[in-house]
């Protein structure tokens, strides 16, 4: 009698390893693979479930090397504004939600398209004519940009005399009235005054996210930007034996305030590490806490990216920097030497130039080690830094659903870039042939998190209507194997998981079945694939 397990065969089995790419069976027991193709046949026996692929594709199961799980989560709460399809479609949606929650001090809600409004600029008259008896706020699918109503800008108390913070912009009229729209740490002046949510309320946030974690074929993610006192909910789920994904956690650095987080980030640390001591191997996911989160610059929509050269738009501007090239440098080294690994948001090409050199820095001050430093998002790199990520062993982390030139990129990103910059952006294919690492993830809640949405773009750069026929910037275009390399082996080397991200004798049997097999579909088509299963560690977390 064969080990207690699960058996699969009867299909394709995308394995993820150059040495054995592709097998028919795969045997698990113990939470691990243990057998393969014929020697996989053997071990089936009494007390094994057999799962038949039936013609479809077993993968390694997915890992998502930037999202944010508890913003999406908590946002599943909030106003349902994520596919609107216009300005209309926002204000009845708001509306509604208002109507059926009259009791709520504030209406609240995330994921508008900027791409809607008018240069991305909505106004906070527009809001009153669907909520004008209480604030409103609502986040841009960017999560830089509020779009508020009159009653959240008397609450908040900005008026034609409150100032721009240092790293924000209020959106003026002519007469400095401000108009309703507040673009990165401009949010803030609202924010604080946002109703705290209660542990509860983000635990069960959280665990929506992760049933659409699993339901997408997720694994495992990078939480990218979380803030110290919410690691508690992570845990709270790992406890009960909810946690249905791996989860490692960047804390998010705050430029005005990184050298008094340091201890704090310590103790942070030290309490994930006690609790899965504590946790032992107890069959949940794992929650770490090996990362610290920098952004760099803004959004190149809204002109908060940080360019090397003035917009084209704009040129009296480059952008919103957060911080001085030497300041990010000298922070991302203390962190380094407390043993945090940076993670960098970097959109324009002066964001990525600054997040390199500060890698670069960091190596010279602290001396060598095996960091895995991570440049998130990479949108706009100029030439001269592409193969910089390999020779400093920086990881180029993608959302490749991004690299289509949809109503977003026509409407406002490509305006502000010009034609030359605007062909520039995205170059995976360009990074992967110069030998770095490349990682895929979503930025969930800002886009779609479902992997093969991001792998079909990756394949095709084209538009879910199929435009440009040829795929826009053709030249960046990836294979499927590499495509599903940077969506699992490659978070799996970002995030330390050396023995993840493949099918193998010996690793996790973290799977993920897929609805057809997709070695033989064009790659337009994979957007439309279910997952049917999804397994972490040998335990089906959904099942399709």
């Amino acid at each position: 009698m064969a080990e207690r397990g699960v058996f699969f065969a009867g299909g394709t089995v995308l394995t993820g390893d150059p040495r054995r790419p592709r097998v028919d069976a795969v045997a698990v027991a113990g939470g691990r693979v243990v057998a393969l193709g014929a020697e996989a046949r053997d071990r089936v026996g009494v007390g094994v479930e057999v799962v038949d692929l039936a013609g479809r594709s077993l993968v390694p199961g997915f890992r998502d090397g930037h999202l944010h799980p508890l913003w999406g989560g908590t946002a599943l709460l909030d106003a349902p504004i994520v596919d609107a399809v216009d300005v209309a479609d926002v204000l009845e949606r708001v509306r509604g939600f208002a109507e059926a929650h009259p009791g709520l001090p504030w209406i609240t809600g995330a994921g508008y398209p900027p791409e809607i409004l008018p240069g991305g600029i909505g106004l906070a008259s527009v809001l009153d004519s669907a909520v004008a008896d209480r604030p409103v706020a609502l986040w841009a699918s960017d999560h830089h940009t509020m779009w508020v109503n009159s009653a959240a800008l008397a609450a908040a108390g900005i008026d034609a005399r409150t100032s721009d913070p240092p790293r924000g912009i209020i959106a003026r009229a002519g007469d400095g009235t401000p108009v309703g729209t507040l673009l990165e740490d401009a949010t803030a002046l609202v924010e604080r005054h946002l109703p705290v949510r209660s542990r509860a309320e983000l635990g069960r946030g959280l665990t929506l996210a992760l049933a659409r974690m699993a339901a997408a074929g997720i694994v495992a993610g990078q939480e990218a930007a979380l803030e110290p006192e919410n690691l508690a909910v992570y845990l709270d789920l790992a406890v009960a034996g909810r946690l249905t994904a791996d989860v490692s956690i960047a804390l998010r650095v705050d430029p005005a305030r990184w050298q008094a987080q340091r201890p704090e980030f310590l103790a942070v640390r030290e309490a994930a590490e006690r609790a899965a001591a504590e946790l032992g191997d107890a069959p949940t996911g794992r929650v770490r806490v090996p990362n610290v989160k920098f952004f760099a610059d803004g959004v190149i929509e809204m002109g908060t990216g940080a360019l090397l050269e003035p917009y084209s738009d704009d040129p009296s501007s480059r952008g919103i920097p957060n911080w001085s090239s030497e300041e990010l440098a000298e922070a991302a080294a203390a962190f380094d030497a407390d043993g945090f690994s940076s993670h960098i948001h970097a959109l324009g090409d002066a964001g990525v130039r600054m997040a390199l050199d500060a890698v670069a820095h960091t190596r010279r001050r602290n001396g060598a080690a095996d960091r895995r430093p991570v440049v998130a998002h990479t949108q706009l790199v100029h030439p001269d830094d592409l193969r910089r990520f390999a020779a400093l062993g920086a990881v180029a982390n993608f959302e490749p659903l991004w690299a289509q030139r949809n109503e977003i990129m026509t409407e406002l990103t490509e305006p502000r870039l010009g034609p030359e910059r605007s062909n520039r952006q995205y170059p995976i294919a360009e990074i992967v042939r110069s030998g770095a690492l490349v990682s895929f993830g979503s930025d969930w809640p800002v886009s779609s998190m479902v992997p093969l949405e991001g792998i079909a773009v990756a394949l095709t750069r084209q538009t879910p209507d199929g435009h440009p026929p040829a795929g826009w910037l053709p030249q960046q275009r990836v294979a499927l194997d590499t495509a599903l390399s940077a969506y699992t082996r490659g978070v799996a080397t970002q995030l330390f998981d050396d023995d993840r991200g493949t099918i193998t004798v010996g690793a996790p049997a973290d799977l993920a079945l897929l609805g057809a097999d997709i070695s033989r579909l064009p790659g337009a088509e994979l957007a439309a694939v279910a997952v049917e299963g999804t397994w972490l560690g040998g335990t089906a977390v959904h099942r399709g």
